[in-house]
């Protein structure tokens, strides 16, 4: 039965594909759908009942408004069993990221209920991506007296590997809604996945995420998480700059590299901030954490006339262009230089910085299970020095 589910889900992609409004078309991302569903079918048929559930709602609902609050909710829903079934021993981010995927197809190939205009439809296409990364998901309880905010990213590199897992985003997954006790206080953690797209950036993602946190001063420490090197790294001076020469998850390259850095854009400008920023994570307790790699604090910076070395402090980086923060010159810099600034912005005295993990080919179950436990390990010490 099982294989039998499989088929037909390949069939329903394969049909929506060829029946394909020009209006709209599938991006380089919901493209891929189709090559995964045939090398990983277990993956990506994992929560083929959100998607089901979606189409059969949205070919017969007539009201706008309900419909946006259906696809949400779909949406929403499948956040939440992603998290359930990552808490419950099932270690896969993959099966959301997916399935988040065929949401968005199904939108795009399939008609409501009604006559439907561009511009709802990119309404609902944001419904449903807000809310199956877990951003209207952010539940602080009640009895929270430390609240932690933790970021994942989406896997990437697809092309290489259509199997990618990203630690970082079973971390967010594993980590959602955690609780403990921290110095006699009920601690909680909360989380949300990123997209690994230039222009989700450039349209204030961040900002937009991070914002009310800072403005009301309603949480107590913020984690940025991706996937690095060989250890873990925290990277202790990240950099304004654009310079890696990869592209995104729609293949989209900004034409940065180490000769030529680019600023990233902002709200329809650029994004204008100091070269450099210095994360405010406490270090030297997330260095105590024991597991099978380093923890290093991260000081390794690239600058357009210095080139790539450690820097002892800000004021060394004063007057430098800079090409690569210690996180690099790719989104899991930029999160957390955006995040930095925008600290700095608000005057805001949270801690914030970025955890680098582990780097994995493809997908690697007990050593991803490895990786979380230690970024478990590092917000836990992390939490106990507030």
């Amino acid at each position: 039965m099982a294989s039998l589910n499989m088929a037909l889900f390949a069939v329903a992609l394969t049909t929506a594909t060829s029946i394909l409004p020009v209006s709209a078309k599938l991006n380089i991302e919901e493209s891929r759908l189709t090559t995964a569903t045939q090398a990983i079918p277990e993956v990506v048929s994992r929560y083929q009942v959100f998607a089901t559930q979606l189409g059969d709602k949205y070919s017969r609902h007539s009201d706008e408004l309900k419909v946006t609050q259906m696809v949400a909710h779909q949406g929403q829903r499948l956040w939440q069993q992603a998290a359930r079934d990552v808490q419950s021993g099932h270690l896969d981010d993959r099966s959301l990221y997916w399935n988040r995927l065929a949401m968005r197809e199904l939108l795009k190939t399939q008609k409501p209920g009604f006559a439907i205009a561009g511009w709802q439809q990119e309404i609902l296409l944001d419904a449903v991506e807000k809310s199956s990364r877990g951003f209207s998901d952010i539940d602080f309880k009640q009895d929270a007296e430390v609240k932690i905010l933790l970021t994942g990213f989406d896997p990437f590199f697809l092309d290489r590997n259509i199997d990618q897992s990203n630690p970082s985003g079973l971390a967010a997954l594993a980590l959602d809604g955690y609780q403990f006790k921290v110095n006699g206080k009920q601690a909680q953690i909360e989380t949300v996945m990123i997209p690994v797209r230039f222009a989700d950036f450039d349209e204030g993602m961040i900002e937009s995420l991070f914002t009310p946190f800072y403005r009301d001063n309603s949480i107590d420490m913020i984690f940025t998480v991706s996937m690095g090197r060989d250890d873990f790294d925290i990277e202790r001076f990240p950099g304004l700059n654009r310079s890696a020469a990869a592209p995104d998850n729609l293949n989209v390259l900004t034409g940065a590299n180490k000769q030529k850095p680019i600023a990233p854009k902002f709200n329809g400008g650029i994004l204008n901030g100091p070269e450099f920023v210095e994360f405010s994570l406490p270090i030297k307790a997330m260095q105590t954490v024991k597991g099978p790699w380093k923890v290093n604090d991260n000081h390794t910076v690239s600058t357009l006339k210095g080139g790539e070395f450690q820097a002892t402090s800000l004021a060394q980086l004063q007057n430098a262009i800079s090409v690569e923060g210690s996180g690099g010159g790719y989104l899991s810099n930029e999160i957390s230089y955006r995040a930095i600034l925008l600290q700095q912005q608000f005057n805001s005295q949270i801690p914030v910085g970025h955890i680098h993990t582990p780097r994995i080919s493809a997908y690697d179950v007990k050593v991803e299970a490895d990786i979380v436990n230690q970024v478990k390990g590092m917000v836990k010490a992390a939490a106990a020095t507030l």
